[in-house]
């Protein structure tokens, strides 16, 4: 990497974490960070100088990135804490002014760039775009992925995608562009009733989608396309053409005015602003994707049912199993898989399983290795989150379980953790209200206690598509898109002592209508997560009277959904995990 640099004439590089689609988890192909600094977190970013070379993470990974960047020349740098210099400041401190510092434009955002480029040269430092470096010094780089899309029938999306096309069209007109690329590929799938494999737990395919006035185009390695899908495309008005011809048509596109949204990445942009008129506004898909239609309403509800099957016959399991002595944070983790795979539609899991026993449950995002993973013991506590892809529907789901007796200090900590949880889930607002308007509910009893979490309460659940979705978030900082009806969104307050225990609870929400007064529209949350909380470490007299109304009604639910999937041993384990607090 040094000695690219020096034939650049560039004194630092900057490697993030994404792809020239900003997706969160990449191909293998984009993954240069992970392999340029060994730390294997999903967000994160790296910096190289000439002498030193530093990361930055945020709370969720420092654990793991500790760990994992012992002995490798890189420093750790705790993103977002008050100390903690940002990479324009490092930068500023330690290189000469006038210094270059290179990027790769493809894989960093128009956005991203400008705000680094503001940033910069307040120190007298200019960012250049060069070369992807990774080309050339990554020998056995993986490829972009070959993998062939399938299409989702109508019966699952629920819309078609010429129905979809007409509103993306619609919302042009609206923004006055006369087109838009879609670089976001869970929008692209959504557009197209398409699914892949290209990206690890996320049914997406690379590609960029251009859709005009009267046309729609699709660019992608041409030998990823079946037969079978090249008819489908071309029975709804779409082209294909080669993925690398993309910023060849935009140089020739015929429009006057095109959409691009922020997470575009810079080379397109800088292509696209030579010759046309850019509007940089959010992708309507991006919202029109976030409301789930009544079809995909039903298939959550019935791939929640299916996998809250799965998780009682796994937790009636592990109970029983862990008196043994044998199993590990691993086998946990397969058991879970193998239940799972036996539920109709089951595509695989929406992301790695995170089982932390103990000490482990602490590192927000841990993931069990031959290397790392701990033997269970018949007391403490194991965090377990975890979900699937289904036809259907996606999951996405944490449960603190109790594998036997735990400290006072625990039970107190799993309480705030659940009164936060409930609260959260019983809300009732206006519209207009954002996730972070919402935020205090999941915090308010831990900040009485003088605890607080890093990461995020709450994130939109794509329909058999990325677990993480947008625009709408709950969140300490502020995230502007109002939460509608149709809106799924997950509840995952959580406390993490270091070194000794972590707790977490997490249930996926329908946004849906509550009533209408004199002061308008108000929402709530519906759960579709159905699978019984752990009630042996609540400390009872911490929870108010409307508190446990809510739990036990919760339970009921769960064991009135759930016990018709069950054979009667299951059926009587959840009653019992379901009683009356």
């Amino acid at each position: 990497m040094r000695q690219f640099m020096q034939a650049q004439g560039i004194a630092a590089f900057i490697v993030p974490s994404t792809d020239p689609h900003s997706g969160e988890y990449v191909p293998a192909h984009w993954e240069s960070r992970k392999w340029i600094s060994g730390f294997t977190g999903s967000a994160g970013t790296a910096v190289i100088t000439l002498q030193q070379c530093g990361l930055w993470t945020d709370s969720r990974y420092f654990l793991q990135a500790e760990e994992q960047l012992a002995d490798t020349g890189f420093k750790l740098f705790k993103d977002r804490l008050p100390e903690t210099p940002s990479i324009a400041e490092w930068l500023g401190r330690i290189l000469q002014k006038n210094d270059k510092i290179g990027i790769d434009g493809w894989v960093n955002t128009v956005s991203e760039v400008e705000i680094l480029q503001k940033k910069l040269f307040a120190h007298g430092l200019e960012v250049v775009s060069v070369t992807d470096p990774f080309e050339t010094i990554w020998e056995d780089r993986p490829s972009i992925p070959q993998n062939k899309p399938f299409i989702l029938p109508t019966e699952f999306a629920g819309k078609s995608c010429r129905d979809k096309l007409i509103e993306i069209r619609q919302a042009l007109r609206q923004n006055h562009a006369d087109g838009i690329l879609l670089s976001a590929l869970d929008e692209i799938a959504w557009t197209l009733n398409l699914r892949g494999d290209d990206v690890h737990c996320n049914p997406v395919f690379v590609s960029y989608l251009l859709v005009t006035e009267h046309e729609a185009a699709l660019y992608i390695l041409p030998e990823k396309l079946h037969e079978k899908t090249r008819k489908y495309l071309a029975d709804n008005d779409i082209c294909t053409y080669n993925y690398t011809e993309i910023t060849r048509d935009l140089s020739r596109y015929s429009g006057a005015t095109l959409l691009l949204p922020d997470p575009t990445n810079f080379c397109l942009f800088q292509t696209a602003s030579t010759c046309m008129n850019v509007i940089r506004r959010p992708s309507p898909v991006s919202l029109l994707k976030a409301i789930k239609n009544d079809t995909e309403i039903a298939g959550f509800h019935a791939a929640m049912k299916r996998d809250g099957a799965a998780m009682v016959k796994f937790l009636k399991w592990l109970k029983e199993a862990v008196k043994d002595g044998k199993e590990t944070e691993l086998t946990v983790d397969r058991k879970l898989q193998e239940i799972r795979a036996e539920q109709a539609f089951y595509k695989g899991i929406s992301f790695d399983t995170i089982a932390g026993y103990q000490p482990h449950g602490a590192i927000v995002h841990y993931e069990a290795t031959e290397a790392t993973a701990l033997p269970l013991k018949p007391e403490g506590f194991l965090l377990l989150d975890s979900g699937a892809q289904y036809l259907d529907g996606t999951t996405d789901i944490t449960r603190t379980i109790v594998l036997g007796p735990v400290t006072e200090e625990q039970k107190t900590d799993y309480t705030l953790v659940l009164k936060g949880f409930i609260a959260l889930s019983m809300a009732e607002f206006p519209h207009g209200t954002c996730g972070t308007q919402l935020d205090v509910l999941a915090r308010q009893y831990m900040w009485k206690a003088g605890i607080n979490y890093g990461h995020g309460t709450g994130h939109g659940v794509g329909h058999f598509l990325n677990v993480h979705e947008g625009p709408h978030q709950v969140r300490m900082n502020h995230v502007p898109a109002i939460l509608l009806p149709g809106m799924t969104l997950t509840n995952e307050p959580g406390i993490y002592k270091t070194g000794r225990y972590g707790i977490r609870t997490e249930n996926t929400m329908l946004t849906v209508e509550s009533r209408q007064t004199e002061f308008g529209n108000f929402y709530k949350f519906e759960p579709l997560t159905l699978c019984p909380i752990d009630k042996e470490a609540i400390r009872t007299e911490m929870l108010t009277l409307e508190e446990k109304e809510w739990l036990n009604n919760y339970h009921s639910q769960v064991y009135t959904q759930l016990s018709p999937l069950l054979d009667n041993s299951e059926k009587e384990w959840l009653k019992q995990a379901t009683d009356k607090l």
